[in-house]
């Protein structure tokens, strides 16, 4: 660890300008100050990564405050993400439209300088950070993003895509297991754009690092194939730039800059301690911290030779100006490409989208097969992906069971760099948090494939792109104990349910052909969130569709069959597998004079969005209700009625399957048209 006992250059900045310690001390203050105003946050960090921030930030990294969306900017992303004053106060002094007044507001309701860094709140920020480690795979993610767009459009003399990925890394980042599942692809890659810098300050929330985190991390990143630059002193402007600057150079591999640190540096009694890390340093440090960096200025007051120097905008504009002259000869040599290039950054599909969506559902409405839900999915792929290059899929080495391939896909490799699926491995997290970093970077649209049970190692991934409202398709399949021989270790049964109460997540969970095709066009098509399609292992029979059958199961709910006669009614909802019990139990009971509304609601978000007299011409007041569904039942009484009341009933499961076949399960688990029956019957009586 750097000397703590060191001085540090005290400003003199009206006389002779604005030295290099000057900014980083302008980024103590500033961290501290908003901290201590806030009275809750983390200055340790800011503090002892000033010297890097000022390295990176003033030397190298390219980037224009008056335009945070330039398409060839570099791609800066705090993965320690509660050190998240450092970030803000890059973004004000180097003049992003993050005025001082927002820095005054750290932590409070509205501000845009929320506890850690959000996308499209805080301008410049590309990614929500804070759940440790998912900045540095969303990093990868952006990494993978710009090579493969630079394959793809860029020619001898006209590169178009050419710029870094950035990303500012901590212990704990380093200590989440998802940062070994990004590095590890990332290494297997090559991905020589992506550098990241480790803050090795030994200090966590509960204090020294020594007692639980004791890798030889240079060694650990050699072993991932990376380039590893290691013993860099964190407090050295020059020394810190100089090894960027070998990073740029490197063209096989990515890099990290291992730099040691003091966290709380400059804070006579808190630095390279705990209590610097966490906690406001309390008005008698921040007096102390005052006096021993020489600030004599006011809390959130920034002398105006600092302000010239960390001002980017000049900088900025020519980078971009030089960059818009360079795209402007590519358009003119290659039309059609900049026309793609500037859809595709711009998040818009292509003309023919509609067609090819309207295309494939009228073919899976003429074929009527009964097929599983995933290989259902695989045909939609195919489809889309053929009018959109965008798509960029993959799978955590379950490709030949999750169905996320198709006739065109090419394989990414280190050494054939230009494809457009990736082999993720056995790494869920970090699969899931790869393609949310894909997704922000632009270009292209990511899906991944799983099994429904393996969601669990990607729900906090899934819930970042849920919080960040971006563009990414999860593919689950094997979704229920019809997955059968495999047991309940592989078997879903609150999987669905729980991931149906994740905020802005759609989840469709389609009974055949023709639904799952609608699913990955409103999949597709969705641009303020993700979307996870549960499929069927296991093939389910096609059900009867009108000929509107798209708008209709585009809103999510819609009736299937609908009342026959008159006398006792009841509404039975079913999704997924369980829709052909659902229509069986209405033809069961049609003969005692019982009426069903077969109700199909493969997406409950999709529904809840409808207006008020859609959801009601759908489930009309005053009708018996029951829903069937091959997984937790809680979920289905806010649409059936209250669970305890007799006119309402959910056939689901709610204790974990066995190891069979699907057949004798679905039997021993009540999934049967019979049992069906039996609960409609119960209801319309309690009704009548």
């Amino acid at each position: 660890m750097p000397d703590s006992s060191a001085t540090l250059q005290k400003p003199a900045i009206e006389a002779f300008g604005a030295s290099d310690a000057d900014l980083a001390n302008s980024i103590r203050i500033l961290a501290m100050d908003a901290v201590e105003a806030a009275k809750s946050g983390h200055p340790g960090m800011p503090m002892g990564m000033a010297e890097i921030a000022v390295a990176l930030w003033t030397r190298h990294l390219k980037h224009n405050p008056a335009n945070p969306h330039w398409p060839d900017r570099d791609r800066f992303v705090l993965s320690n993400g509660h050190g998240s004053m450092l970030q803000y106060a890059l973004l004000h002094l180097t003049g992003y439209d993050l005025p001082m007044a927002e820095l005054r507001a750290f932590r409070q309701l509205h501000s845009r300088t929320p506890g850690h860094p959000e996308t499209a709140v805080t301008p410049g920020v590309e990614t929500t950070t804070g759940p440790l480690g998912q900045g540095l795979a969303n990093a990868v993610g952006m990494a993978l993003a710009e090579r493969l767009l630079a394959e793809t459009f860029n020619h001898p003399g006209h590169a178009i895509v050419d710029h870094r990925t950035w990303v500012f890394v901590g212990d704990g980042c380093l200590m989440e297991g998802i940062s070994h599942e990004a590095c590890s692809l990332a290494g297997t890659l090559g991905l020589a754009k992506l550098v990241a810098i480790y803050d090795d300050n030994g200090i966590s929330i509960d204090g020294a690092t020594s007692g639980w985190f004791t890798d030889d991390t240079p060694r650990r990143f050699e072993a991932y194939g990376w380039n590893v630059i290691a013993g860099v002193d964190g407090h050295d402007v020059d020394a810190v730039s100089r090894a960027i600057a070998s990073a740029r150079n490197e063209r096989g591999r990515p890099t990290i800059i291992c730099c040691r640190t003091t966290i709380g540096r400059g804070s006579p009694g808190k630095e390279g301690s705990a209590e610097a890390h966490g906690a406001a340093l309390g008005e008698r440090e921040a007096a102390a911290t005052r006096k021993a960096l020489g600030w004599t200025h006011p809390p959130f007051e920034i002398p105006q030779p600092i302000y010239d120097r960390w001002n980017a905008r000049s900088r900025g504009a020519d980078d971009e100006r030089a960059w818009s002259a360079r795209f402007a000869d590519y358009a003119a040599r290659y039309p059609d490409l900049a026309a793609e290039f500037t859809r595709r950054t711009a998040g818009d599909l292509p003309d023919g989208f509609e067609r090819a969506a309207s295309e494939l559902v009228a073919a899976q409405l003429a074929k009527a097969a009964s097929i599983a839900t995933r290989k259902a999915s695989q045909q939609a792929i195919e489809a889309f992906a053929r009018a959109l290059p965008e798509m960029l899929g993959g799978a955590a080495d379950l490709t030949g069971s999750v169905f996320t391939n198709w006739s065109g896909s090419i394989p990414v490799r280190r050494s054939a760099p230009a494809g457009n699926y990736v082999n993720y491995g056995v790494r869920e997290f970090g699969m899931a948090a790869i393609a949310n970093g894909v997704a922000l970077h632009g270009g292209f649209i990511p899906y991944v494939g799983t099994f429904l049970t393996f969601s669990d190692y990607m729900r906090n991934a899934i819930r970042m792109a849920a919080l960040m409202h971006i563009r990414s398709i999860l593919v689950f399949t094997h979704d229920s104990i019809g997955l059968g021989e495999d047991g309940p270790t592989h078997q879903s049964i609150e999987h669905t349910a729980s991931l149906r109460l994740v905020p802005g997540l759609d989840v469709w969970r389609p009974c055949d052909s023709v639904e799952t095709a609608v699913a990955w066009r409103e999949a597709l098509a969705r641009r303020d969130g993700p979307t996870a399609l549960v499929l069927t292992r296991q093939n389910v029979a096609a059900a009867p569709h009108g000929a509107d059958a798209q708008a209709s199961i585009a809103r999510g709910g819609y009736v299937v069959a609908d009342f026959e006669g008159d006398g006792r009614r009841a509404v039975v909802i079913a999704t997924g597998s369980e829709l052909p019990l659902a229509l069986a139990a209405r033809t069961a009971v049609a003969t005692e004079g019982i009426a069903v509304r077969v109700v199909s609601m493969p997406c409950t978000q999709a529904f809840d969005r409808q207006d008020a007299a859609w959801r009601a011409s759908v489930l009309p007041a005053g009708v018996a209700r029951v829903a069937v569904e091959a997984g937790a039942s809680g979920g289905w009484y806010r649409y059936v009625g209250a669970a305890d009341s007799a006119a309402a009933a959910v056939i689901g499961i709610d204790r974990y399957g066995e190891s069979a076949p699907a057949g004798v399960l679905f039997k021993h688990f009540g999934f049967t048209a019979e049992h069906v029956a039996d609960a409609v019957r119960r209801v319309v009586d309690a009704k009548t």
